[in-house]
């Protein structure tokens, strides 16, 4: 296995002592690079993740290119889905379009027990390629959580609202349990198998899950993530756990009582406030992404940034949202630069 030479971004996670601000970036990997827009004329998102060797080379670009402190693998938080017998597909332009969705009990009881080893094994050799040959960096793996997951499946596709989503959790609270439990069940299985091929970190991504009323996420959505988080923490517990969400600083508090290492942090919220949620915790962000195209304002950002995350051991830079296709490599390529260097000076005045 290559030697991780570069652990910043894993002392950062266990709240030790660093002497620069590790950085890594949302969606780093993807449709902002010419690389691979390139690769996209020929092979479609699925066609990427299913062969390793392509992957793993999407997945490195940003670590040679930016000079980031970690690499996340390149894949979709749908990859899993199909195993479970949903019928996904990425549309340009769109996003996940699920041709089965769950409208019924009947829907939720076929989805079936899925299995990593068996319907993702290209994930799997990704990972120990990368980490194997390629990185010395730290590769952080990552799932969907139940709640993001189960609106793209009942919705059909991206929502605005989730009022489908929501109002099936309202009135079949039975079966939402049941869907929950099978999600779960599936992220917990995939993290673990991610963790055992060679991932030093994982994230859990729910993206949507801010549309919630803390009251709802406590009642609907806590059970299931406490019981994915055990079940990796009973495998891996000195594994570092993200958990990551746009929209729900209400849902801090929440994350302060579970066993998740770090908790990431959106531009709605100061890392100073942030703080005082989550005083546990290490914490990941919180630049709004849309600055990227606006670099003196995005500069003037980092620097407020930096001064509030260099305050207490346990931060993260990164966005409070992923890279979208307009940003340009080259200004991500100077905001790591600057981070490191800037906190480098920071950090050294105490």
């Amino acid at each position: 296995m290559t030697k991780i030479t570069n652990d910043l971004f894993l002392k950062a996670a266990r709240k030790e002592q660093v002497d620069r601000i590790p950085v890594w970036y949302m969606r780093q990997a993807g449709r902002s690079q010419p690389e691979y827009r390139k690769l996209k004329e020929q092979y479609s998102l699925f066609e990427i993740t299913h062969q390793p060797e392509l992957c793993a080379y999407v997945t490195k670009l940003p670590v040679d290119q930016y000079g980031v402190d970690a690499a996340i693998l390149y894949k979709d938080i749908m990859t899993p889905l199909p195993g479970m017998g949903v019928d996904v597909e990425i549309k340009s332009g769109i996003g996940p379009v699920i041709h089965n969705p769950i409208k019924t009990f009947q829907d939720v009881e076929k989805l079936t027990i899925f299995k990593p080893e068996i319907e993702v094994p290209y994930v799997l050799d990704t990972i120990q390629l990368l980490t194997n040959d390629m990185l010395e960096v730290p590769l952080i793996g990552f799932a969907g959580a139940p709640f993001t997951l189960a609106s793209y499946m009942i919705e059909g596709g991206p929502s605005k609202n989730y009022h489908q989503t929501k109002s099936f959790m309202y009135r079949e609270p039975e079966v939402w349990a049941i869907l929950m439990e099978k999600l779960g069940r599936m992220t917990a299985s995939y993290l673990v198998a991610q963790i055992n091929a060679g991932a030093s970190a994982v994230q859990l991504f729910d993206s949507w899950v801010g549309a919630l009323s803390r009251a709802d996420y406590a009642t609907y959505i806590r059970p299931v993530i406490e019981m994915i988080v055990s079940e990796v923490k009973a495998v891996h517990p000195t594994t570092p756990i993200i958990m990551q969400a746009v929209g729900a600083s209400h849902l801090l508090a929440e994350w302060e009582t579970m066993p998740l290492d770090v908790v990431g942090v959106d531009w709605r919220e100061t890392l100073t406030d942030a703080r005082k949620k989550v005083p546990t915790k290490a914490i990941q962000g919180n630049l709004d992404p849309s600055t990227l195209l606006a670099p003196e304002k995005c500069l003037e950002e980092t620097e407020r940034i930096l001064q509030e995350g260099v305050l207490k051991p346990g931060y993260i830079f990164n966005l409070g949202h992923g890279v979208f296709p307009e940003v340009p490599p080259e200004m991500l390529k100077k905001l790591t630069t600057y981070i490191h260097e800037r906190s480098e000076i920071l950090l050294k005045k105490g």
